[in-house]
């Protein structure tokens, strides 16, 4: 069983601006490549091998962000992604060689924030990790400034300063992405929205390469506030749908 390595970029100006990453994956040359560019970029990097590694080392280290393959030795990402969001609620950008639908939606259901397909380019991963961790800093300075009220569409209820949704007044569970892909939707009722604008919205990503990645959300959020409330468009994007006055 590869051992965790541990490593820290202490070059940066302002050590307090550091953020902490863990990536965990088992493919030497990929760990390394990733760890590399986010030193680059500023981030505190520790890596993990396999299953166990990664969540002792989220609990001990407190990442404010996870990079996680989804096929690890020992046991795979998914159940990582569980324990560690049972712990404490932190970004998750999952990883996968397979182009699989059906594994970026466990990925989503099981806490997942995004995801990315092997082989990718170092580029947009570090943007993605940008931006996760952007949204979670909006996250937390919504939660400290109230929006009056809660918007009400039908059943479907959106509590913007507590960040909770509701359908037929039970508590539905989303990640902190579908959450702002609903609320995107959500501000403008029965509008079309393409997926780049709903991948330039929530994700800041302006790169077209990235719309499956809202297509995989769109369905996740589905499952969840139901089918019926989102509205496909073909070839243009999404509406959420409300009743008729």
């Amino acid at each position: 069983m590869e051992q965790t390595h541990t490593s820290h970029n202490g070059t940066t100006a302002n050590p307090g601006a550091q953020r902490r990453v863990l990536v965990v994956e088992d493919d030497p040359t990929i760990v390394d490549a990733i760890a590399a560019r986010l030193r680059a970029e500023g981030f505190l990097v520790q890596t993990a091998g396999d299953g166990p590694a990664a969540v002792d080392t989220a609990e001990a280290w407190q990442p404010d962000l996870l990079i996680l393959d989804i096929m690890l030795p020992g046991f795979d990402g998914l159940e990582v992604c569980r324990r560690v969001q049972a712990q404490r609620p932190v970004p998750v950008l999952m990883l996968t060689a397979r182009d699989d639908e059906t594994d970026m939606l466990v990925g989503l259901g099981v806490g997942a924030d995004d995801y990315m397909t092997k082989p990718f380019s170092m580029r947009e991963l570090a943007a993605r990790v940008h931006v996760l961790l952007r949204r979670v800093e909006r996250a937390a300075l919504a939660a400290t400034t109230p929006r009056s009220g809660i918007l009400r569409l039908g059943e479907l209820e959106i509590d913007h300063a507590q960040r909770r949704v509701r359908v037929r007044s039970e508590d539905v569970h989303l990640t902190p992405t579908e959450f702002d892909l609903l609320v995107c939707l959500a501000n403008t009722p029965r509008a079309v929205l393409s997926r780049e604008q709903l991948l330039a919205e929530v994700w800041d990503w302006a790169d077209a390469s990235g719309t499956r990645t809202v297509d995989s959300h769109i369905k996740a959020l589905r499952r969840k506030i139901g089918a019926e409330r989102i509205r496909t468009v073909h070839g243009v994007g999404y509406a959420l749908e409300t009743p008729t006055p």
